[in-house]
């Protein structure tokens, strides 16, 4: 493990780096002791300095959530992060990829919550109750490690690679559709570029975003009736280029829309 100074000085490097737009070097290159624990500490220092600092945390995402990408990372489980305020893109507003390092979309199933979830204890049909809504969404990530060569703790540290969200505005009740079986398709540009299937994540997106009630309150975190939770990709991720238009389709769930520029 890390002593608290080096979890602070990584912490810094990270911020300065998604600040400045200057990537940094993979942390488990150079601090190999690092493990998990220090990642998602790492990811805490920054989301608590953000916060102090006026941003809002709205939800949380989970990453890793297919077995490839879980096979690719050698881990049995899936990560996470925080989505902020500040976070959300929208669809009528154009997105700056200068904004961002290396710019990538993935194609969701959002979940909107109603009602707090359980910790410990959260289970699918728990999540099932409290959602309000499963929404269309698109995932920005991004990766202030230079030329996402990350290994599982870079990401963590760099809250689960996640950079913005935009969710479209149709909303489905949960009764009402089956959220195993939502074909999706992305275009880039008017050309299909990936396709895929909600049950993708984990053969189940609902079980996901429970594995993250259960995750989160082992650090005191609880999701909260109006959050959002991504709960992983449908497809695989997609480069983001300046000019390029997106638009990811889902069957019985409508669409969502992000353009850069």
């Amino acid at each position: 493990m890390l002593s608290e100074a080096v979890r602070i000085e990584l912490a810094d490097e990270l911020a300065v780096a998604e600040r400045e737009r200057v990537a940094i070097d993979p942390l488990v290159a150079r601090h190999p002791e690092i493990d998990v624990v220090d990642a998602y500490e790492i990811q805490l220092l920054n989301i608590r300095h953000r916060v102090s600092n006026g941003a809002k945390v709205v939800g949380h995402k989970v990453g890793l959530s297919s077995k490839a990408m879980q096979q690719m990372m050698g881990v049995d489980e899936p990560d996470y992060g925080h989505l902020l305020a500040e976070m959300e893109v929208f669809e009528d507003r154009p997105v700056p990829a200068a904004n961002y390092l290396f710019p990538r979309v993935e194609v969701e199933v959002g979940f909107v919550l109603g009602a707090d979830l359980p910790g410990e204890e959260c289970t699918e049909a728990d999540v099932l109750a409290a959602t309000t809504a499963f929404a269309p969404a698109i995932e920005l990530i991004d990766s202030r490690i230079r030329d996402w060569k990350i290994g599982l703790c870079d990401t963590i540290s760099d809250n689960a690679s996640s950079a913005g969200f935009v969710l479209g505005p149709e909303r489905v009740a949960p009764g009402d559709i089956d959220i195993k079986a939502i074909d999706a398709v992305l275009t880039r540009n008017g050309e299909v570029v990936a396709e895929g299937r909600s049950d993708a994540v984990l053969g189940d997106p609902v079980i996901a975003v429970a594995w993250l009630a259960r995750k989160v309150a082992g650090f005191g975190v609880r999701l909260k009736a109006g959050d959002i939770v991504l709960p992983g990709s449908c497809t695989r991720a997609i480069d983001a280029r300046p000019g390029d238009s997106f638009l990811a389709e889902f069957a019985g769930l409508g669409s969502v829309r992000l353009r850069f520029e």
